[in-house]
């Protein structure tokens, strides 16, 4: 068991947190909005900091998960940040969906101080972190990984290396533009489907079982063809984590062309208002200007 701090108390990190008590260890937690933080300690065994800096103070292991770069650099930087209090030896892991750049910043950061530190992102969604299985994607040193693996094993039903700081950061890119193209696709699938006047139930159950078959049609299948866009991973998140792809890959000059356009899709549906609606919602775009609505 060791003594963690989790700092961000959002949609992913206070079901984060959660499972880290659950699992015996000793946490203290900060967010931004001090009411947040307090109901989540009348749910859980842990304690409320007042700042970053005094939730990382004798901590073991630090765990962020806030919301881009800038935010990562607010509660890390300053005399209330993490790296104010952070002891030597200690490990940063932030879970936050960020640049490589920012992962390879903070670790230059941290090694300065003799803190380890581990750029985390992670995949599944809101679902994923209520019930404690995350995909986590990691890029740091082999021994710090090994160290916190274990308890990031809490929450995550996959933990993987690959490779140095920054890495995680990357693939968590790469796992973005897989989704943004399959959720076009099966947007598209769907439609196509209706206006052939096929039952899409049927449908989906039978393409499912064959190479069609993928976590997006299992999971948001039936909710599209029925227009529910109210749960999962938000549109307005999508576009955050689809401008640091593209900003990436302008960079390394990998051509992104379906990626940039499902980005500009996601760009329509927040001005529908679909800003908070799950990334399926990119169905509504294809239907008759009712739907949606």
């Amino acid at each position: 068991m060791v003594d963690a701090a989790f700092i961000g108390l959002g949609v992913m990190g206070y079901p984060m947190a959660g499972h880290l008590t659950s699992a015996g260890h000793r946490v203290a937690v900060f967010n931004r909005t001090a009411h947040v933080a307090q109901r989540w300690r009348g749910e859980h065994t842990g304690s409320v900091a007042a700042t970053p800096a005094a939730a990382a103070a004798g901590a073991d292991i630090v765990f962020m998960c806030v919301g881009a770069d800038d935010d990562v650099r607010s509660v890390v930087y300053g005399p209330d940040g993490v790296l104010a209090a952070a002891r030597p030896g200690s490990i940063v892991v932030d879970h936050t969906t960020a640049s490589a750049d920012l992962a390879r910043e903070l670790a230059a950061a941290c090694a300065e101080r003799d803190v380890g530190f581990i750029d985390a992102p992670v995949s599944g969604g809101e679902a994923g972190a209520k019930n404690g299985v995350l995909t986590v994607m990691c890029g740091g040193a082999a021994e710090h990984f090994e160290r916190a693996r274990p308890v990031m094993d809490s929450y995550a039903r996959a933990v993987t290396l690959i490779g140095e700081a920054g890495a995680g950061q990357l693939t968590k890119m790469v796992n973005q533009v897989c989704i943004a193209g399959l959720v076009q696709a099966l947007s598209e699938a769907l439609e196509f489907g209706r206006r052939a006047g096929l039952d899409l139930a049927t449908v989906l159950e039978t393409i499912s079982q064959g190479a069609a078959g993928s976590w997006q049609m299992a999971n948001r299948g039936a909710t599209m063809t029925a227009d529910e866009f109210d749960f999962g991973f938000a549109v307005d998140w999508m576009r955050k984590d689809l401008g640091i792809v593209l900003a990436e890959a302008q960079r390394n000059g990998a051509p992104l062309p379906v990626t940039a356009l499902v980005d500009q899709f996601y760009k329509r549906v927040q001005e529908l208002g679909g800003g908070r609606w799950d990334t399926s919602s990119l169905i509504a775009l294809l239907r008759p200007p009712n739907i949606g609505d």
